[in-house]
């Protein structure tokens, strides 16, 4: 018998983290004790609103949610990104509002005590900003030595970025908070660009989602159009990226890398057009990647087989709840 591993998830629930916290709660592998929040696709509390109700939706609302930073390190925060998620964060998509709230909590106190609730076995999923993560560091000196694992969905190795040339937006939202992170006692699997835009979500799978009995999957399916718009002038066709849902897949060890060294790695923070870039050693790149001393960031180039079907069939998986929502 499988027993899930907890895990605590740390979002700033657009299309894709929607994807992402239902794998979650759908994976056989994982327990998600919590959740955090953060601005990036949205506003930290509008991110917390929309996992509220598709908690609830799913019938887990008995997952706490905590809201966690609403501007990064330095700056403030800049609106999101409604071109590609919506101007609800969930592609126009109209939920129930749930009947719970968010935590009295923040997201990084949120953190900080399920580490030591669950010491050694929490699993940590960073799919937005790092903002949290890095305020949880300052909390809790010790939390690299409480988490089993942390995996963020997030940079560039060699691919280009996707809000600058060289940056991708998780990193660039909060480039001093990512560069903490990479920087702290703990060993990080960064799942970049260069595999989350070669893994793609085919129209024939949001189908799927759609003629599913799942309340859930159906929802998905609604959000994935909204989606499928904005990467259509990018993929040439309607599609999308599956950055978010991927992170989680491989958190829970469902999908496996074909490539992944494990290099040093760290964030730009200056102010100039490299600002926000990860920037991963690769340079081993033509000896297979032999160790390297003192390396801790695990970046994963590829995988060894497509993650889409798995990804649907793990999301038809969840149960029914009613009847669809509407798009609004």
């Amino acid at each position: 018998m499988t027993t899930p591993s907890p895990f605590y998830l740390d979002c700033d629930t657009g299309i894709d983290d929607a994807l992402a916290l239902a794998y979650l709660l759908a994976s056989p592998f994982a327990c998600v004790k919590g959740i955090g929040t953060v601005s990036g696709n949205v506003s930290a509390a509008v991110g917390a609103r929309n996992t509220l109700d598709l908690l609830a939706l799913a019938s887990s609302d008995d997952v706490p949610v905590a809201l966690g930073a609403h501007d990064p390190l330095a700056g403030s925060f800049n609106g999101g990104a409604p071109w590609v998620h919506g101007e609800n964060g969930i592609g126009g998509v109209s939920l129930p509002t749930a009947a719970a709230s968010v935590a009295e909590e923040s997201a990084a106190e949120m953190l900080v005590r399920l580490a030591h609730s669950y010491p050694g076995t929490l699993r940590v999923v960073a799919i937005g900003p790092l903002t949290n993560i890095a305020e949880a560091l300052r909390l809790e000196p010790a939390l690299p030595s409480l988490v089993v694992s942390v995996t963020v969905m997030g940079g560039a190795a060699l691919a280009p970025g996707n809000i600058t040339p060289v940056a991708e937006a998780n990193i660039w939202h909060d480039p001093e908070a990512a560069a903490l992170v990479l920087a702290a006692d703990w060993d990080v699997t960064l799942v970049p660009l260069d595999v989350t835009m070669a893994s793609v979500l085919e129209e024939t799978h949001r189908q799927s989602l759609l003629a599913s009995s799942s309340r859930v999957a159906q929802v998905l399916g609604e959000m994935l159009g909204y989606y499928f718009r904005f990467y259509e002038d990018i993929y040439g066709r309607p599609c999308s990226a599956m950055h978010d849902p991927l992170a989680a897949a491989l958190a829970v060890g469902a999908v496996k890398a074909s490539v992944a060294p494990v290099v040093r790695a760290a964030v730009d923070t200056s102010e100039g057009a490299g600002r926000g870039q990860t920037i991963c050693d690769l340079r081993g790149l033509y000896a297979g990647y032999p160790p390297v001393a003192g390396a801790r960031c695990r970046v994963v180039l590829s995988l060894e087989e497509d993650f889409a079907p798995h990804l649907v069939e793990t999301l038809l998986t969840l149960e029914r709840a009613g009847q669809p929502v509407p798009v609004g």
